[in-house]
């Protein structure tokens, strides 16, 4: 089904609501409610980013207003960007030139806990141990 397709098939109220999303291996957008989980989205399989996106209208479309790449059951790296842009290019939808909110994962290698980086402080909040400055959540 195309985006257009798929946001006529959604009430007003329903568009306002951020959703889920997943950009499958074949760099096919998938959404979903955002109550869903994202290996639920994406059938549980691999994918080559996740997160949540919104929509506003503008002029009489629908274009992405925020999207992000917060999914704590893929923990897509930001550069999962150009997986996103490609996907929203394919399918014709607005976008901005890259997330509008970036959250950085990173998996501890002292204590294994996954852990968000928040203000560039790589430093795990259950251990102590200092996180790798490259993505390590596979």
């Amino acid at each position: 089904m195309d985006f257009e397709e798929w946001a006529a098939a959604r009430t007003t109220e329903e568009l306002t609501e951020p959703f889920t999303f997943v950009v499958d291996v074949a760099g096919i957008l998938r959404l979903a409610p955002r109550r869903s989980e994202h290996v639920v989205c994406a059938g549980g399989g691999a994918v080559l980013s996740a997160g949540e996106v919104s929509f506003r209208e503008e002029s009489r479309r629908l274009v992405v207003d925020e999207v992000s790449n917060q999914s704590t059951g893929y923990c897509p790296d930001v550069d999962s960007w150009s997986a996103v842009s490609l996907a929203l290019d394919r399918a014709g939808i607005v976008h901005p030139t890259g997330f509008t909110q970036e959250v950085v994962f990173r998996r501890c290698l002292s204590c294994q806990q996954l852990n968000v980086v928040r203000e560039e402080d790589f430093v795990c909040v259950f251990c102590d141990g200092v996180l790798p400055q490259e993505w390590n959540v596979d």
